[in-house]
């Protein structure tokens, strides 16, 4: 049996803790709690009501929300395009202005290109050199008929963290709304709601140690007259989103989200630890570049581009699992917009991996990971990745 590489792609996915798999088994099978959580005429129904309820205080404790302001969705996509799609289809005539920026997530930008087809005029930021977006570039390009500013929180390929609070207060002094794309940024980095000009927020489960196929919308008072429903059918979640509430599902998240509270400074003292071990182990290899400003970001993300001909990613590939970019880049083989938009030519950005560290990364993982990348650059490339001269 072949053994497999080392993990180092927590930005694409993070493993289920195992704490919050057993959450989740305990809501399946007859002995479980198994009931529809819309049934409240029994106690089987009001079980699982009670259980979607502590997740929704759970996820609201991390980011400092109140629970009624969290609404389940499938996960952070959906978040996007409820917030996006929902702002945009209930907004005034006198508001059809939207913006955000190069970098996001696929699930923004796929969802602006459709509101652009849909008559709706979008104005993409570009980021500087470091991969942030300004304030001050937010409020040169704010209109009076801004309706809706949609931008992450954390970047997920940089690392980079933008600055939201100091945007949002931009945006709320302009009346339009702010949406944050934030699921490469909880459990990651203190996010407070109480205090933030933030009107939606978007979270993953699976991005924080817990189940796929679930995430939540926080939507904040501005925003719950100004959001129209995607999902149709029986009007759960506050009539936002329609359909059977998957209690194991949101139970995990929940679960992963109180985890995640609990060990918030433990966790970031580890991983910020991991990443500065691993700098140092690759200080002495030439022509390495850190993509990404090297103060505003968070720890668990690091972009390096290689020089030319330099990696033999062959032999990388057999020692660790990463990314040549983003996830929602790599079913479609396409360069990395995100590198591109910094300033990288697609060249560099095929040059380019990107490692993510996690919960359970090791010191012995970051050191056989410094040997891999070295080993790496010193092997020959294969015949058939050198470039023709």
């Amino acid at each position: 049996m072949n053994k497999r590489p080392l993990y180092f792609d927590y930005a694409a996915t993070t493993p289920v803790d195992d704490r919050v798999i057993q959450v989740m088994v305990d809501c399946l099978g007859f002995e479980g709690n198994f009931g529809n959580p819309a049934s409240g005429s029994h106690v089987f129904g009001r079980d699982a009501r009670q259980a979607v309820e502590l997740a929704r205080e759970q996820v609201a404790q991390l980011v400092n929300a109140r629970p009624q302001q969290i609404i389940w969705t499938s996960g952070a996509t959906e978040s996007n395009n409820l917030a996006l799609k929902g702002v945009a289809q209930a907004s005034p005539e006198s508001r059809g202005h939207i913006i955000t920026s190069q970098i996001e997530h696929k699930a923004v930008l796929d969802t602006a290109r459709f509101l652009e087809a849909s008559g709706f005029e979008v104005t993409y930021l570009a980021p500087d050199s470091d991969g942030l977006v300004s304030a001050e570039k937010v409020s040169a390009a704010l209109r009076t008929d801004t309706l809706l500013v949609s931008l992450m929180l954390v970047n997920n390929e940089l690392g980079t963290v933008n600055d939201i609070p100091g945007i949002g207060r931009l945006v709320r002094e302009h009346g339009a709304l702010f949406h944050v794309d934030a699921a490469q940024g909880a459990g990651k980095i203190a996010i407070d709601l109480q205090e933030w000009a933030v009107d939606l927020m978007s979270f993953s489960g699976h991005k924080i140690y817990g189940p796929k196929g679930i995430g939540a919308l926080y939507v904040g008072a501005r925003a719950l007259d100004r959001l129209q429903a995607q999902i149709h059918g029986g009007g759960h979640e506050s009539g936002l989103r329609s359909g059977t509430l998957a209690t194991h599902q949101i139970a995990g998240m929940g679960a992963a989200f109180a985890l995640a509270h609990e060990a918030f400074a433990q966790e970031l003292a580890h991983i910020q630890g991991l990443r500065e071990r691993l700098l140092e182990q690759l200080a002495d290899v030439p022509g390495v570049q850190c993509n990404g400003c090297p103060t505003q970001r968070i720890p668990h993300t690091l972009s390096l581009t290689f020089s030319e001909g330099q990696l033999n990613s062959s032999a990388l590939n057999a020692v660790l699992a990463y990314s040549a970019t983003s996830a929602c880049n790599s079913a479609s083989k396409a360069p990395s917009h995100v590198l591109l938009a910094v300033g990288l030519d697609a060249q560099k950005a095929a040059q380019t991996i990107r490692l993510s560290f996690g919960r359970f990364t090791r010191e012995q993982d970051i050191d056989a990971a410094a040997n891999a990348i070295k080993v790496a650059v010193a092997a020959p490339a294969p015949f058939w990745a050198v470039a023709p001269s």
